[in-house]
């Protein structure tokens, strides 16, 4: 009966210690950059930014469509004593007690070639004389059509409408850019836990295998084939490789914490991940790339758009120095009448036209002054454009160097690795049968190590110059075509 128990109980443990393990998550790089672009807070964070330039974006296009706006004033009370003058040249004051309510509609519409300003109202207003002397009465205007025209003024709808849709492409570029930054993080990430991952592996793997060694080394000294020396060398090694081993738990555990945070995964499931064994295999050139680059690299757009930004900012010092006028012409009509029925009976006609100007005559130089500003500031905009291309187009040499060159490294590193593992092994065998010592089986081992750290760095920088390739030129170079999104879909 007690040996039924303690088997029972054994069973009972050892369930609920394999129920009490996380399932395991494992995932490939492909599906780390998926889940780091659907729901990283960088990836968030970038389509919120393109939501705010999409609207800022409809936001100009609006003010080149009409306009329609209700105005009212439902309740305007006065009591007031007023002054009137008479006949003879006195004067008397009255007291007004009114209230007046009003409403009217106006359609306008902008002219982005003139900068002008059409439009077409309609009101009607209410007044009541309240007191003794009560009455009603009725002023309407069925329609009033007019426009406003500036004369040799600044047309700011003339430069948005080179400036916005810039913005806005440059908008989008910029969003297709944050992506590729989001995969050089994530597969960073990625490769920091592959490394973890590889860290701990070795780690435990040298802890048992210096414990054989040890175990090993020991029998030797007993019967005198080592000296004391490689014994205690040997147990050094022993005691650090068990060091080594809790190190790297805890580095792993950190490498894990840091990627599913960036992931935005829970603690539900533990997370292994499975090392590429394969990557592109593509060579670019460098004539390819700045052409590429000029061409759909959003910093170009952008100082395409400072040159445009700093003309605008001189045309507007010039119409503010000068002579500026604007002329405003309207024709409607109106009726006045104490009933409502008969406030649209009969209008009459009204018409409008005014013209204004604006001639400074001194200003003891402020608007020449602007306008000197405005043209340096230019100046400087043009200079720093040109120096900018220049360090663009030398950075795309130097990152078509680097990238070229990871093919022939990432194939390097994994030949050091095998032999590096393969010298260990015959180093390994050849100190079982007392042909050499501990210090050079050390030796074997830590070259062995790091031929492995270096691989899967090696492999890390392959994938960060690989996605800033195609971060630099918005290009996929495997399947031969522009990077591109739907962004209608980020918009719901």
């Amino acid at each position: 009966m007690k040996k039924l128990i303690i088997i029972i109980v054994a069973i009972l443990l050892n369930s609920t210690s394999a129920f009490s393990q996380k399932p395991i998550n494992r995932l490939t790089l492909d599906e780390v950059l998926q889940l780091a672009k659907d729901q990283s807070p960088q990836a968030i964070l970038a389509k919120h930014r393109f939501r705010a330039s999409y609207w800022e974006y409809r936001t100009y296009k609006a003010e080149y469509l009409p306009s329609l706006t209700m105005t009212s004033k439902l309740f305007d009370f006065n009591r007031s004593l007023s002054r009137y003058q008479n006949p003879d040249g006195s004067y008397q004051y009255t007291r007004d007690n009114s209230n007046t309510a009003s409403a009217g509609l106006a359609l306008n519409q902008n002219i982005g070639l003139t900068g002008a300003k059409i439009f077409i109202n309609s009101s009607l207003e209410r007044t009541d004389l309240l007191g003794s002397n009560r009455k009603t009465s009725y002023l309407s205007v069925p329609v009033s059509i007019g426009f406003t025209q500036p004369i040799f003024g600044f047309n700011s709808l003339r430069w948005e409408k080179k400036i916005e849709p810039i913005k806005y492409e440059e908008a989008k570029r910029n969003y297709l850019q944050s992506l590729e930054s989001v995969s050089m993080d994530a597969s960073r990430l990625f490769f920091d836990l592959i490394l973890a991952q590889q860290n701990l592996r070795t780690a435990k793997l040298n802890h048992a295998n210096t414990d054989t060694l040890y175990k090993i080394a020991k029998g030797r000294y007993n019967i005198g084939t080592i000296a004391e020396n490689e014994l205690l060398q040997m147990e050094l090694s022993y005691l650090n490789a068990g060091s080594d081993v809790s190190d790297a738990e805890v580095d792993l555990q950190l490498k894990k914490s840091k990627i599913k945070s960036y992931l935005g995964l829970n603690d539900e499931y533990d997370l292994e991940l499975i090392i590429p064994t394969s990557s592109p295999k593509t060579e670019v050139k460098y004539d390819e790339v700045l052409t590429l680059a000029k061409m759909n690299n959003p910093s170009i757009l952008a100082l395409q758009r400072q040159l445009i930004e700093a003309d605008q900012g001189v045309a507007q010092a010039r119409s503010q120095r000068g002579f500026s006028a604007s002329l405003n012409a309207s024709y409607g009509l109106t009726q006045q009448a104490d009933v409502f029925d008969n406030a649209y009976k009969d209008p009459l006609d009204q018409q409008g036209v005014r013209v204004g100007l604006t001639i400074p005559i001194l200003d003891w130089g402020l608007g020449k002054g602007k306008v000197k500003m405005a043209q340096s500031a230019r100046e400087v905009t043009k200079t720093t454009v040109q120096q900018a291309l220049t360090d663009f187009e030398q950075d795309v040499f130097l990152k078509v160097m680097q990238y070229n060159r990871q093919d022939d490294q990432v194939m390097l590193s994994a030949k050091a690795d095998t032999i590096s593992q393969s010298r260990y092994n015959v180093t390994k065998e050849r100190f079982l049968i007392g042909k050499i010592d501990v210090l050079d089986l050390n030796v074997a081992q830590t070259e062995r190590d790091a031929a492995k750290q270096k691989y899967i760095n090696t492999l890390n920088n392959f994938w960060q110059f690989y996605y800033n390739m195609r971060k630099l030129t918005l290009y996929d170079f495997e399947k031969k075509q522009p990077l591109s999104m739907d962004f209608e879909m980020l918009l719901k």
